[in-house]
């Protein structure tokens, strides 16, 4: 668990982000009158409490991730016609946040750490829907993943929040028209926007034809990025990148 007296180190550096809006949304996001309040799922693997070592912020690609569900009533918020999307821009969204995962030294990370994980609030869901479209995702990330690092979801997603409104995105768009893009290009714009990132300490991953679907971001126990010991696609693989559209 992280403790409650932090260290001075990641102290400084939550205060340094909290006030810091989340440039890694697009900023058409606005939350419904009604919000649903998910249940807490029940686990899809083992329970593996194991000391933490570190920790990764996992920002999904909307727009690839939205391609084939437009018309899933599951992912209305995030995917749903009329988002603005017309094949020239980036829709509604742009990086979500798919998850704070704690990571270990062994081949399985932390995981479902808690029998009985807090219930999440229609606050909590309203306050994070847009760093997280999805009240679903929302409820299945604290019970797998926060549970093993923090006392209870708005400590998990508070801490979310911060390191996503610390990542500055370059112009998707631009780059998705370079015909010369690959995942080393991408790390390292990243990289330049984004004050203490580096371009090693971020993983990109594509689907089998190229098309990128998710960045991590790698940190430490005090939540400072640090190389990822698996960066995903070398350098020197070619990416694309959905804009949106149909």
């Amino acid at each position: 668990m992280i403790p409650l007296r932090r260290p001075a180190l990641l102290v400084s550096l939550l205060v340094a982000c909290a006030g810091t809006p989340a440039f890694a949304q697009a900023g058409q996001c606005s939350v419904p009158a009604q919000v649903d309040i998910p249940t807490i799922p029940a686990p899809d693997a083992p329970a593996n409490a194991v000391p933490v070592t570190g920790y990764s912020l996992a920002l999904t690609w909307s727009p690839e991730f939205c391609r084939t569900r437009q018309s899933d009533s599951r992912h209305a918020m995030q995917c749903g016609r009329g988002n603005g999307s017309d094949g020239r821009s980036l829709g509604r969204f742009g990086f979500v946040v798919h998850g704070l995962w704690p990571e270990s030294d062994g081949a399985t990370p932390p995981q479902w750490c808690s029998a009985r994980p807090a219930p999440l609030t229609a606050q909590t869901v309203r306050r994070n829907l847009c760093m997280t479209p999805s009240p679903a995702l929302l409820a299945h990330e604290w019970a797998k993943h926060g549970t093993c690092a923090w006392p209870d979801p708005d400590a998990y997603y508070a801490s979310a929040q911060r390191l996503y409104g610390a990542v500055r995105i370059p112009d998707m768009a631009a780059l998705s028209r370079r015909g010369d893009l690959n995942a080393g290009y991408l790390r390292r714009a990243l990289a330049a926007r984004s004050p203490g990132l580096f371009a090693q300490a971020i993983r990109v991953e594509a689907n089998r034809a190229g098309w990128l679907q998710e960045v991590r971001i790698c940190y430490s126990r005090v939540l400072r990025p640090v190389r990822c010991r698996d960066a995903g696609l070398p350098d020197r693989a070619p990416l694309k990148i959905w804009r949106g559209g149909s």
